[in-house]
């Protein structure tokens, strides 16, 4: 096999790697970008439903999860939200937010991946897909890759392979394995921003429920909470609430949903039965909450229904307890399938938090989804993918 020397190449054409790629490139350096999948920025490309939630207005080291939770905060106030947005600009893409500050394209997640491959382009990088990556091993302080096309040699190697989620984009443990190979711990992993399944008693109690959203907050053991849309599901919960909580959920454990949170129901029930002693409980929550659900609730015997008159103080107190603190306890996840991230990973204190290089292995990078850190849901991911693609394209 013939041999061809960069001087940095990079595993993983994805957001992290791409941003690493036309950095390094723009600073003169030769830079080759290895994937084995058809197209670059797949998993872009099916991002925020085809639009791509690529940054939010609000970005913050505690959006974040990581061991080491100071790691985050050089890069991401180096690169930030603003710079991207700058990018963004340069090539007149349009974009709008929705809520919670999150950032989407007004037309296709194909414009990021535009943009990302213009600037490798421009950088003068070169992206060679559909390569499977054989055997990486270090020479002469540099490194040696092997492909199923040809042998790389480089000075810098840069990882950005991603994590375990969405195994059909072509998600694998490579990434782990090379930063083992070099000595690196890699924290325990698990599917993040993943909807929960049920048990089957529940799933049962809920089952008619499918396709039904509320606005809610939900909290997680530790105390952390987020208040959002959820969803039930034929297999359990989802929406945008129930991928927050699900990076804070340990299995076993129950979460707590305020089914009501923006409004007092205590004082609410009792106008109600000022107003009107002869109605139902079921068709006084109806105003509130989604009728089925009330009946759900009603059914499986957490709720008495009878007219408000004949509610006791005490049975008052436990409706408001049943809805302002709705315990559920999940089966489980969907798990890498759905999730949209990984939570843990490549250990971070192996890492330089100003340019992502291992302290004590001179010349190898750890980029993106691929190391312990993950974001909330809402554009802070891919904040994270620019942010330490740069930090890292400034120096490898």
């Amino acid at each position: 096999m013939a041999t061809n020397k960069y001087d940095v190449i990079i595993i993983g054409a994805g957001a992290a790697g791409l941003m690493c790629a036309a950095q390094a490139g723009y600073r003169g350096r030769n830079v080759l970008v290895l994937d084995h999948a058809k197209q670059a920025g797949k998993k872009i490309l099916i991002s925020g439903g085809g639009r791509c939630n690529f940054t939010n207005m609000e970005v913050e080291p505690n959006n974040y999860l990581c061991n080491n939770p100071h790691f985050v905060k050089s890069a991401l106030s180096r690169y930030t939200q603003w710079d991207f947005l700058g990018l963004i600009g340069k090539y007149q893409v349009d974009y709008h937010e929705r809520d919670f500050g999150q950032l989407f394209c007004d037309d296709s997640a194909k414009e990021i991946v535009r943009i990302l491959t213009s600037e490798c382009q421009d950088a003068g990088v070169k992206i060679q897909l559909r390569s499977e990556i054989l055997r990486i091993e270090s020479n002469n302080g540099g490194y040696i890759v092997d492909t199923n096309q040809l042998t790389y040699e480089c000075e810098s190697l840069v990882i950005a392979t991603g994590g375990l989620s969405m195994p059909k984009l072509g998600a694998t443990p490579f990434g782990y394995k090379v930063a083992e190979q070099f000595g690196l711990s890699v924290l325990p992993t698990r599917a993040g921003l993943v909807p929960f399944t049920l048990h089957d008693h529940d799933k049962q109690k809920y089952a008619d429920l499918s396709g039904i959203s509320l606005p809610v907050r939900v909290e997680s053991q530790s105390g952390t909470s987020f208040a959002a849309d959820m969803l039930f599901t034929h297999r359990g919960l989802s929406g945008p609430v129930i991928l927050q909580i699900s990076n804070y959920w340990n299995p076993g454990e129950a979460v707590v949903v305020d089914l009501l949170p923006n409004m007092d129901l205590t004082d609410a029930l009792r106008e109600e039965k000022q107003k009107s002693p002869n109605q139902s409980l079921k068709n006084t929550l109806a105003h509130w909450l989604p009728k089925r659900f009330v009946e759900a609730l009603i059914t499986s015997g957490q709720i008495v229904d009878k007219p408000l008159k004949q509610l006791e103080h005490k049975e008052f107190a436990h409706i408001v307890l049943v809805i302002e603190q709705w315990h559920i306890k999940p089966n489980g996840t969907e798990g890498y399938r759905t999730a949209e991230v990984t939570i843990g990973g490549v250990d971070t204190d192996h890492l330089s938090s100003k340019t992502m290089e291992c302290k004590n292995v001179k010349g190898l990078y750890f980029v993106g989804e691929v190391m312990d850190v993950t974001g909330w849901l809402g554009g802070y991911n891919f904040q994270w993918a620019w942010a330490s693609g740069w930090a890292a394209g400034q120096v490898c």
